[in-house]
């Protein structure tokens, strides 16, 4: 009896500091502006995703089948839009496209690396060059989509428009995502950061409460040991995201210290501080790429992955062994790629020693270089294998018995993503809360957001 009192007691506790803070965010008038302009703007795009494109009658639109198989990653990144021909169908995915693009061709032309280190100019430069790809971009998917339109469900479209249909379905679909482009743009400048981010998450969390109902109903038709099994899966659910949590703000510090120096009377440096080593340095970019491999046989044609034999059906379907199996080797193999690609030990080890500081026990230069090369390399295997792990959740959820809806919650894209952003966005706000000498959101510790908020560091 006691310790139920005192488990009340924490309980009321927790509940009175969770309305102090709320009380905290809602007094700070900047914050508040910025949450309410989010709001809005996410508003807006979520009215946009259920606006059909001119020339189809909504009532016969039926476009089930791209919510699974190799169209479900763009549909769930686009709030369910794409199967609803939305004139938002093709969300912010050319985007994000354009941008992994330029940020691979920064990494890899001196050119474009020479424009990058430019500055403030350099940016904006490269900016303006992947706004126009994704213009480009976005033509081909829109045509490709128009096809897609016409295969599958060509009755929906409208007889007396069909000779216009192609021409502007592709400005409309230009039209929206450069819109929700420019949404993500003004989250980033007047809201609460991240835009383009925040506008993937709340795709994906659209799809949630239509999961859980699904879910639901599945399990409630076999009785109470359904009902069981489904406060089971929430509560694996809850632990998974726990785990990936930890994966997410795992870091390795390395202790670095800065030689003093005396100017005047002042002396600077001498700090000890630590080079933050994230665990998983690729983010979801190895899910991404992965994803990608695995659907690129069953684009071919449009058919069900029930309907297929052999290879075709290994790749189609994520239930399959083999399939896990291929995936995760590919997850690991990107992430180490892309890993190298994006980090950079040699530039760490200049920048330290232009700025007189050294890892302990290690000297500066190239030595200091292999070291942290080395360090990456040994934490890089763990994330890599975690990271594999979480991409094949949703295949082991789906061998179980969880719907297909609710078992790409499991893991995967859409997990990761959810996770990254809303630590992203907690932090945004702890840290509007700490400069005004509040509380953050926690009592202990502080929330760790992701080093950078570009689109292709989801």
């Amino acid at each position: 009896m006691r310790l139920f009192s005192l488990g009340t007691q924490k309980f009321l506790q927790s509940v009175k500091k969770l309305i102090q803070t709320l009380k905290n965010i809602w007094s700070i008038e900047e914050l508040r502006g910025k949450i309410l302009t989010t709001l809005v703007l996410v508003f807006i795009y979520r009215l946009g995703s259920h606006i059909v494109l001119p020339g189809l009658d909504p009532k016969l639109i039926d476009l089930s089948g791209a919510k699974s198989g190799a169209l479900g990653l763009i549909d769930a990144f686009a709030g369910g839009a794409f199967s609803q021909a939305s004139i938002f169908a093709l969300g912010i995915m050319p985007y994000i496209s354009a941008s992994i693009f330029m940020q691979l061709m920064t990494i890899l032309v001196p050119q474009m690396q020479k424009i990058q280190k430019e500055g403030d100019s350099g940016r904006k430069k490269i900016n303006q060059w992947t706004r126009y790809l994704t213009v480009a971009v976005t033509v081909v998917q829109a045509g490709a989509y128009v096809a897609y339109l016409r295969q599958v469900n060509g009755n929906a479209l409208v007889a007396s428009y069909a000779s216009y249909f192609w021409l502007s379905t592709t400005i409309v679909l230009t039209a929206g995502t450069l819109f929700v482009m420019w949404l993500g743009e003004r989250i980033t400048d007047k809201g609460l950061g991240n835009g383009t981010s925040l506008i993937i998450m709340v795709g994906i969390l659209a799809r949630l409460p239509q999961s859980l109902a699904q879910e639901w109903t599945a399990k409630a038709n076999r009785g109470g040991g359904g009902i069981l099994l489904y406060v089971i899966e929430i509560a694996i659910l809850i632990a998974i995201i726990m785990g990936l949590i930890v994966l997410v703000q795992g870091v390795r510090k390395i202790p670095v210290n800065y030689a003093k120096q005396i100017v005047g009377n002042r002396q600077f440096g001498g700090a000890r501080q630590f080079l933050p080593l994230k665990v998983n340095g690729a983010g979801v970019m190895p899910i991404i790429f992965a994803q990608a491999i695995m659907f690129l046989p069953t684009l071919i044609s449009y058919t069900d992955f029930e309907n297929k034999d052999g290879i075709a059906k290994i790749f189609a379907d994520p239930k399959d062994g083999w399939h896990m199996f291929i995936y995760a080797v590919i997850v690991i193999g990107f992430t180490f790629l892309y890993t190298a690609l994006i980090f950079n030990p040699k530039q760490i080890a200049d920048d330290l020693k232009r700025n007189n500081g050294f890892i302990p026990g290690v000297k500066p230069g190239q030595p200091t270089a292999d070291y942290i090369g080395s360090v990456m390399d040994r934490i890089t295997l763990p994330g890599a294998v975690l990271l594999a792990i979480v991409g094949i959740l949703p295949g082991f959820a789906q061998r179980l018995g969880v719907t297909q809806g609710f078992a790409s919650f499991f893991g995967g894209t859409s997990l990761l993503i959810m996770v990254g952003v809303i630590l992203d966005t907690l932090q945004q706000i702890e840290t509007q809360l700490l400069m005004r000498q509040y509380d953050g959101l926690m009592k202990t510790g502080r929330i760790q957001g992701r080093q950078t908020a570009s689109p292709v560091s989801l």
